[in-house]
């Protein structure tokens, strides 16, 4: 019997109900981000992961896109996100945080689902410390959004809400 992984409220996916014909995007937020608003403040602000779900859920609706949610400390859920989501949602957004410098298997995830993938950072990561420089996701990302804090994402979101049906349709 397969063994289930228990999942904190911060973890849990939010999937909106989904409204037929409306294009899905998956928006995956990597390790220590459920703790927003109290960790860091100084770096990260202190908008809550919860109120940054609920902005792209909001623009979502306003972009004609639904927005699924999910975060988590593990990256082999990541993965599994990801690799589910290849033929269902026009495009990723995703905030690795840590393991955007370290996990050749996020990259390689990210790589095989031929899903467009926005990479996120709220801070500037070119602003910090040199190990943060680089980015192992860049490379199979079509765009890279860091240092506007909680705007990042829903300027990822604007991003993708232009796009036509392929990314070859996408506006630029």
């Amino acid at each position: 019997m397969k063994k289930k992984a228990t999942k904190s409220p911060a973890s849990a996916a939010r999937k909106p109900r989904a409204v037929r014909g409306r294009p899905r995007v998956l928006v995956l937020h990597g390790p220590n981000l459920n703790l927003l608003g109290v960790r860091e403040p100084a770096v990260y602000g202190r908008t809550t992961l919860a109120e940054i779900d609920r902005s792209l859920e909001a623009l979502g609706v306003e972009l004609g896109l639904d927005v699924e949610t999910f975060q988590s400390n593990h990256e082999g859920a990541l993965i599994d996100r990801i690799q589910a989501a290849r033929g269902k949602v026009r495009a990723i957004v995703i905030n690795a945080a840590g393991l955007t410098h370290t996990s050749v298997a996020l990259r390689d995830a990210l790589a095989a689902a031929e899903v467009p993938a926005v990479e996120v950072h709220l801070s500037n990561v070119h602003a910090r410390e040199e190990f943060r420089h680089h980015s192992l996701l860049a490379a199979v990302a079509v765009g890279q959004i860091s240092g506007f804090g909680p705007q990042s994402y829903l300027l990822a979101l604007r991003a993708v809400g232009s796009w036509g049906r392929s990314l070859t349709e996408r506006k630029v």
